[in-house]
């Protein structure tokens, strides 16, 4: 009777510390305000109704607790013009359903858009957390201007087969935004980028330290940023045959096959040196990464608790 009693309080014991493992993990990621995930270029919310762009990001985010958007803007424009698209959905979402502010994460292009959103209307923002974002724009979209310069035949025929390509995400994703690569490659050069800067400076690392932090606060508003520094991490993985080529126009320059390292920097760098490569870092394509190389939706997950711990 001893034997099955203790054996019984074991039991009980197991169960209770299973709970409260269970109820720490759903509310893990749970912020007090929602997380809204951004796209980046040639980006989408979902695609044939099934296929994320931030690959089982959502749901992950939403196993601990949080309440996650993902918003569905031009694949290819302006940063300002893909700001002011993403506030009208932050209106529609207060909109709707109450809430006051957000917590903002993009990727690529998706950085440059949410800060120009912080910038324009902080009242809509709680924090940002950019990943693998071209603050300071991409040699890649300089390099094809050089390759293609603006006016050329070479540059209307790579803006037309861009805009087509755009397009056609829309049409699979379910949206028709409008769409100009031109205004997409100008926002993500160099040039472009310092001017976008020069307007909406917040949290940006100082001009005598691009390669350092920024203002880990502006406004009330938290930022944050993170990167990668692979670019060919599986063999498996068609994608990183295009950014191997891609690569090439960053030299000796550490870079993720798209955003150079230090351009990626922005507020409070919590790592710049993922293993991951630009894909990667959204937890493409379909989680095919390197062999020991962490899981994005578990750093992602990391982030929504720190913001959870911070209450936001």
């Amino acid at each position: 009777m001893r034997a099955f009693a203790r054996r019984g309080l074991a039991a009980v014991m197991l169960l209770l510390v299973s709970s409260t493992l269970f109820a720490q993990s759903s509310t893990y990621t749970q912020t007090r305000y929602p997380v809204v995930l951004v796209h980046g270029l040639l980006g989408f919310d979902r695609l044939f109704g099934a296929l994320d762009y931030f690959y089982r990001v959502p749901e992950e985010l939403r196993s601990g607790g949080a309440r996650v958007y993902v918003a569905n803007l031009s694949s290819s424009n302006s940063s300002a013009l893909r700001g002011e698209q993403l506030i009208r959905e932050l209106d529609t979402l207060r909109a709707l359903y109450g809430h006051q502010k957000f917590n903002l994460l993009g990727h690529s292009h998706g950085g440059p858009t949410i800060r120009y959103v912080a910038s324009v209307r902080p009242d809509l923002v709680a924090s940002i957390t950019s990943v693998g974002a071209p603050h300071t724009g991409s040699k890649v979209a300089d390099g094809l201007n050089v390759i293609a310069p603006p006016g050329s035949a070479q540059n209307v025929l790579i803006a037309s087969f861009v805009n087509a390509l755009s397009v056609f995400i829309e049409f699979l994703s379910g949206d028709n935004d409008p769409q100009n690569a031109l205004a997409a490659l100008k926002s993500l050069s160099s040039p472009g980028a310092a001017a976008f800067n020069s307007r909406h400076p917040q949290a940006m690392p100082p001009s005598n330290n691009r390669c350092g932090s920024g203002a880990s606060s502006v406004n009330g508003i938290r930022y944050y940023s993170l990167g990668g520094t692979s670019v060919l991490t599986n063999v498996f993985d068609a994608s990183d045959a295009f950014l191997g080529v891609s690569q090439l126009f960053f030299g000796f320059e550490q870079n993720d096959g798209l955003v150079g390292q230090c351009s990626s920097h922005l507020g409070v760098v919590l790592r710049d040196d993922y293993p991951w490569n630009h894909l990667d870092q959204a937890n493409q394509v379909l989680s095919l990464r390197g062999l020991f190389a962490p899981s994005p939706t578990s750093v992602y997950r990391a982030q929504a608790n720190r913001l959870k711990l911070l209450g936001l």
